[in-house]
């Protein structure tokens, strides 16, 4: 799977070399030369030079075979537009935008812009997420970016499937806060059962997720 990062400023340059770490597949498109020149000293990456918000940079960059677009330059209208570029022209599901200014999120929120952040980890762990998701969901992040409300839906073959809440094993930063089930919302006792097709919604961090992740997706091995 591949993402897109426009913007090769510092945010843009810690995210590409963050993504490259753990593995995945991922484009810079940098305005500057100087700039490309740098990063592509440092960063084994696929680096274009040119402006994201032009149709033929962001077909050089194989934006039609893109799974997410990082729109992290340091001009708000700019990130706006490449992600309804992305949206509009390519049909992109997935477009990310870095706001310099709070102001402006309830404006990205409502012409469509997926996720909107602030931080390069956040940024980072959202697409790490949605490469491989499975039957997890990151609903919102709190306390910019150090908690994530994650909705899990249990599988038949999840390690939680007909199980108590109260048998549990959960890392220590993990609350389980609801359930949902059948449209209907369940505040979880210890005495609550799990079923299949229930989405449990839990507050945890990056690091707990992890666990949780390998935990629930490794039943029986």
């Amino acid at each position: 799977m591949k993402s897109i990062i426009i913007g090769g400023g510092k945010v843009g340059y810690y995210l590409i070399k963050t993504l490259k770490k753990r593995g995945y597949h991922v484009v810079l498109i940098e305005r500057d030369q100087a700039t490309c020149e740098r990063i592509a000293e440092d960063i084994d990456a696929d680096i274009i030079c040119g402006d994201g918000t032009d149709l033929d940079v962001l077909k050089d960059a194989g934006i039609q075979e893109a799974e997410i677009i990082a729109a992290v330059t340091g001009t708000d209208e700019e990130n706006l537009v490449i992600c309804e570029i992305s949206k509009i022209s390519f049909a992109i599901n997935k477009t990310i935008a870095r706001i310099n200014n709070p102001k402006n999120i309830a404006m990205f929120n409502a012409l469509g812009v997926d996720r909107t952040v602030c931080s390069t980890e956040v940024i980072a762990n959202l697409i790490e997420y949605e490469f491989g998701k499975d039957n997890f969901k990151i609903i919102h992040t709190l306390e910019r970016g150090s908690m994530i409300l994650v909705e899990i839906l249990v599988h038949k073959e999840t390690l939680w499937c007909n199980r108590f809440i109260k048998d549990l094993i959960l890392p220590d930063e993990c609350v389980i806060t609801s359930i949902l089930r059948d449209e209907k919302v369940i505040y979880p006792r210890g005495d609550t059962q799990i079923l299949e097709d229930d989405k449990v919604l839990v507050i945890t961090n990056h690091a707990a997720l992890l666990i949780l992740k390998k935990h629930l997706l490794n039943r029986g091995k």
